[in-house]
């Protein structure tokens, strides 16, 4: 099968997201791409993937709504996938190559069209309600033209839901790492330390992230550690003592503090699927998320962490948990368990492979 990928936000979990899907299904894989340059360059992403993957750059891509741009970026590319030849499957990732992608395919008469959202943009905490509507105005009108919404959540699929649009889901999912059981673990008498990984974002809630850990600055037997980097004006915002940022760092280093923490925390406002969080559960982490859509997916209370809604009830929790390590060790097992039933990339993408096979089944049909 031939699978033609298009995507705007060429950078962080939905590249990653797309990258796993050519890994692991057997199909031909073409991408079309835009560039987030100041995140990270096409060429560094690229350079991530499996040989065999074809790519084209989509120029006039870009992340904000501006009617001109966006008309330049259509007729783009319309033009591209005009010229591509017996596509058995498009799928759009992402809500701008989502729009753009289906009134593409409507111009065209393609009817062989997927769209995964990857967090939806008016689940967005961080815009005015004005602009939420438009997002789900904008939603709305691209359901008619084509394609059909495949979320990475259960929560997202819901979040479709709601503003009447009919969605199934597949999970997003991790590669499970073999543990190796003479890597150090958290061991008795040390620090509790507490990890996350990210981009330092308002979508991330470093503020919120900052306020549980101030609560402890003057506690010697916890630390806080964000894996990630961001913007000068968000990584000011942590700024309590406790708090390390180590940048980016490459992912046998990440994996390694991963598997020494105690607890995975995430202050997220909304997300998709997040794929820092699967591979904290696929290490055998404790977790405590906050209550939002992506996040609510990935912990059952008391089975392998917490949800939070408020700072104060983050902070009971930690405290808890601190008094209670026998109690994250079992939700840490709890979590690797469910890891593998429910989250491997070897199961996802079979679901994929059977839903790409189906609608080029429908095609020919």
């Amino acid at each position: 099968m031939k699978i033609v990928h298009v995507v705007e936000c060429f950078a962080a979990g939905t590249a990653h997201f797309i990258n796993l899907l050519t890994q692991y299904t057997s199909c031909e894989h073409i991408v079309i791409h835009g560039e987030r340059r100041d995140e990270i360059s096409a060429e560094a992403v690229k350079a991530k993937f499996p040989q065999g993957v074809t790519f084209i750059q989509w120029k006039n891509a870009q992340r904000e709504i501006r009617p001109g741009k966006d008309l330049m970026a259509l007729r783009e590319l319309t033009t591209i996938l005009k010229n591509l030849k017996d596509i058995d499957v498009i799928h759009l990732h992402s809500s701008k190559a989502g729009f753009l992608g289906r009134a593409a395919c409507f111009i065209l008469g393609l009817k062989n069209v997927i769209y995964t959202p990857n967090g939806a943009s008016f689940a967005r905490a961080d815009v005015s309600t004005k602009n939420k509507s438009l997002y789900i105005l904008l939603e709305k009108v691209a359901d008619k033209l084509a394609g059909e919404v495949v979320c990475c959540s259960p929560s997202e699929a819901q979040s479709y839901e709601k503003i009447g649009i009919n969605t199934s889901f597949i999970n997003n999912g991790t590669s499970i790492p073999t543990l190796d059981p003479e890597t150090p673990q958290p061991c008795k008498g040390a620090p509790f330390r507490i990890v996350t990984c990210g981009r330092i974002t308002e979508q991330k809630n470093p503020k919120l992230f900052n306020q549980i850990a101030s609560f402890f600055k003057q506690q010697q037997d916890i630390t806080f550690t964000w894996i990630g980097e961001g913007a000068m004006e968000q990584r000011a915002v942590l700024n309590s003592g406790n708090i390390k940022v180590t940048g980016w760092l490459p992912k046998r280093e990440v994996e390694d503090i991963l598997t020494r923490a105690d607890l995975y925390l995430s202050t997220s406002l909304w997300e998709g699927l997040p794929f820092s969080v699967l591979e904290a559960l696929s290490l055998g982490k404790c977790l405590l998320l906050s209550d939002c859509v992506g996040n609510r997916d990935l912990v059952k209370n008391g089975y392998n962490g917490y949800s939070f809604l408020t700072a104060d009830e983050a902070i009971s929790r930690i405290q808890w948990l601190m008094r209670n390590q026998e109690s994250v060790k079992q939700m840490g097992r709890n979590s690797r368990e469910w890891s593998e039933k429910e989250f491997d990339i070897e199961l996802v993408s079979k679901q994929y492979q059977n839903l790409y096979a189906s609608f080029a089944k429908r095609r020919k049909d």
